[in-house]
């Protein structure tokens, strides 16, 4: 059975040759898609992945089809925090740019099995409607994105799906479903309905309906993509196993925070905050001076600015240093470390840059009358977990 088998070992940033296609990203992104080599793809690819299991697998695929397909599925569950908006636009832009059709799983299904938004299925797919929105305005590469929702297709081609569903319930035991509870949000030792113990299931089986070469999440789903390699080895005859490219985890911006909260909004930027919501969270964040490690500061300019910009600006006095842009992250962590950058001066600067990124998304919800209304709607509903 697949519940047997174990699962395969984190492959991190730190495996040979992940530094140097770090260092490439901004070169390959100017040039034009047509121009772009197998390896060249690779590269984009690959910088997005905290782990990629597995690499040469990554390689062959990128080297032998010309239109693969990566996906991700978001729970329609509030409002759209900087992770899920800024890092998304930046990884589907590198996918697609090195050829990949993008599939958006719009899971409205999943989110009411969750109970998000008290269960009420349309309040969750009019949240749908804003996420969506929402990347538009930032400037998502639209040309090979698919937004697809898990109801409407599920339903066009429901024999084929409930079969796949069944057959993976059928070859995994209770323990190792609820193992990956942790995608919903859930714990293992949390009491979970009898829709949420099924949840996992069809996640598993949404990679294969939607033919998914590659799966493209958060660490926080890497026990169901796992499920979904183990079960395509226990299928007879062999399924395909899915490429794993899990970004990582932004934390929350308070002290203890692994990660961010949609229904803690002082745990995260959220998408269409204004500019005195973002200076008021970021100056209340946790910002030790010195230290990187759970820095959650320190991992926005890494993760959001940086790529987004190539540049993160300092502004200050010449008593304390003078004006510096930083376009190197190591050159930051290693000023932070020191002292020669202090949290005092770090904090406005990131602000300001955070800002700079919203404000095409602020500017859509007040200009566009459809959006706004959209955006009002969203806000009045409570959001439950």
């Amino acid at each position: 059975m697949a519940s047997e088998q174990r699962e395969e070992p984190l492959q991190g940033q730190t495996e040979a040759g992940v530094e140097e296609i770090t260092a490439s990203v901004k070169e390959i992104m100017l040039k034009n898609d047509d121009e772009l080599t197998s390896d060249e793809k690779y590269v984009l690819c690959r910088s997005i992945g905290e782990e990629c299991l597995m690499e040469a697998e990554l390689k062959n695929l990128l080297e032998k089809k010309p239109n693969p397909v990566a996906y991700d599925g978001f729970e329609p569950s509030g409002r759209m925090h900087i992770a899920q908006g800024v890092m998304k636009a930046l990884n589907v832009n590198k996918l697609t740019k090195s050829g990949v059709t993008f599939r958006f799983w719009v899971a409205d299904w999943f989110a009411q099995m969750n109970n998000k938004m008290g269960g009420d299925l349309k309040k969750i797919q009019n949240v749908g409607k804003y996420l969506i929105e929402i990347w538009k305005a930032l400037g998502m590469d639209m040309d090979k994105v698919e937004f697809l929702s898990a109801s409407e297709e599920i339903n066009k081609r429901p024999d084929e799906y409930w079969t796949l569903v069944m057959d993976v319930a059928r070859k995994n035991n209770l323990k190792r479903i609820i193992r990956c509870s942790q995608i919903m949000g859930r714990n293992e030792t949390d009491e979970l309905s009898a829709a949420q113990i099924f949840y996992p299931c069809m996640q598993c089986a949404d990679i294969f309906f939607l033919k998914a070469d590659i799966c493209q999440l958060g660490m926080d789903q890497r026990k169901v993509n796992v499920l979904a390699r183990e079960y395509a080895d226990d299928c007879r005859p062999k399924r395909r196993k899915p490429i794993i490219l899990s970004h990582p985890m932004l934390p929350g911006l308070l002290q203890g925070q692994e990660k961010m909260s949609k229904s803690d909004p002082n745990s995260a930027i959220f998408m269409e905050d204004s500019e005195l919501e973002v200076r008021t969270k970021i100056k209340k964040a946790y910002c030790p001076p010195g230290e990187i490690e759970g820095n959650p500061c320190i991992a926005y300019v890494k993760h959001i600015v940086l790529p987004w910009n190539t540049e993160f600006e300092i502004e200050r006095s010449d008593d304390n240093g003078g004006n510096k842009v930083y376009t190197d992250y190591d050159e930051l962590v290693k000023d932070y470390t020191s002292g020669a950058l202090h949290p005092g001066d770090l904090k406005p600067a990131l602000a300001k840059a955070l800002n700079r990124i919203l404000q095409p998304v602020r500017d859509h919800f007040e200009n566009d009358p459809q959006a706004k209304a959209l955006l009002k709607q969203v806000k009045s509903y409570k959001v439950t977990k």
